[in-house]
């Protein structure tokens, strides 16, 4: 069974990615996941204000005088919940991307044109096969146009695409006025992929103790709807490797992603809860339910049931709403 795909331009033996964790920040890890079957690996992403905040603290502590008294030190900032090494990072860069045959992407979330441009570069130098730009913004200034808030997308594509010579893709949300054209946009731009979609932190509000309450919670299946409809609409209308993310928990997800033209399927919320073991799982059911349907390979499933494979398409739009709509009124 040839499960090989093509993603960012890299030929990889399988479609199934393990996305941005911290299940990936370790080697042995990653080793296994490649051992499973993995088609590449995201590691966990760089946030540039983990990277500041570390050099702050340094700069602080290099900077206190003989005379400082020891309590004083108390006042510095904490590193315990938000330190980042950015240099055992781009260690284990390198040497996954020496240990393993599969492609090790770097995942960056910056803040400042500078951050971006400085990691994207540490990151190829130590070994990256490819970059994933997280671009992770909720425009809570009220002032900011639709528009502006496309255009520093753009921008950050576009000084990080000028910067590096390998494959960069761009992971965003659904919450563009037009995903579509957004999509098209970033694709002129430079990337070479688009991940969909990325879920944005939402807190949640503790009623006794009137506090926010952080929380980020693992992705079910019911939430690959919307990334599975933007990907049919988008397959084959836009030059860009096309990867689906949220709501992997089993083969058949994995099909439908396909069917509807992912190139490939990642997946972090079933590895968290099945173990890593669970990516051999889906890439054996994957195989197996293309050999039951005498397909040889992943690509002769692909993109079969896209926006623009339908004879009608009609099913991914406002016709087919109402059609629902109809058959509740008639139970």
């Amino acid at each position: 069974m040839d499960l090989s795909t093509r993603y960012l331009g890299l030929t990889l033996r399988s479609p199934l990615v393990a996305s941005a964790s911290p299940l990936n920040r370790s080697l042995d890890t990653i080793r296994r996941l490649e051992d499973c079957g993995a088609g590449a690996v995201v590691l966990p992403s760089i946030f540039e204000e983990q990277i500041t905040h570390e050099q702050e603290v340094m700069d602080a502590l290099m900077t206190t005088g003989i005379d400082s008294f020891g309590e004083a030190l108390s006042y510095f900032p904490s590193q315990s919940s938000y330190a980042f090494d950015i240099e055992r990072h781009l260690d284990l860069i390198e040497r996954a991307s020496s240990a393993v045959d599969i492609p090790v992407i770097a995942s960056l979330n910056g803040v400042t044109d500078h951050g971006w441009i400085e990691h994207a570069r540490a990151v190829e130098r130590a070994g990256a096969g490819a970059i994933e730009l997280n671009i992770y913004f909720i425009p809570t200034d009220l002032a900011l146009s639709g528009a502006e808030v496309e255009t520093r997308y753009l921008d950050v594509l576009r000084a990080v695409k000028g910067s590096v010579s390998i494959p960069v893709a761009v992971k965003i949300g659904p919450y563009f006025s037009a995903p579509g054209h957004m999509a098209l946009r970033l694709a002129e731009a430079g990337a070479d992929g688009l991940v969909l979609f990325n879920r944005f932190y939402e807190p949640d509000i503790d009623v006794a103790r009137l506090t926010l309450v952080p929380s980020l919670e693992l992705s079910r299946p019911d939430e690959m709807r919307l990334p599975l409809l933007w990907i049919a609409i988008l397959a084959g209308r836009v030059k860009a490797s096309l990867a689906a993310t949220s709501g992997v928990e089993t083969a058949d997800d994995v099909v439908k992603y396909l069917l509807a033209g992912a190139d490939v399927v990642m997946t972090t919320s079933a590895l968290l809860r099945h173990g890593v073991g669970h990516m051999r799982t889906l890439v054996t059911e994957l195989g197996q339910w293309l050999a039951a349907r005498g397909l040889e390979s992943a690509d002769a499933v692909r993109g079969r049931m896209s926006h623009g494979a339908m004879a009608n398409p009609e099913a991914f739009e406002r016709a087919n709403y109402i059609r629902v709509l109809q058959s509740y009124r008639n139970r």
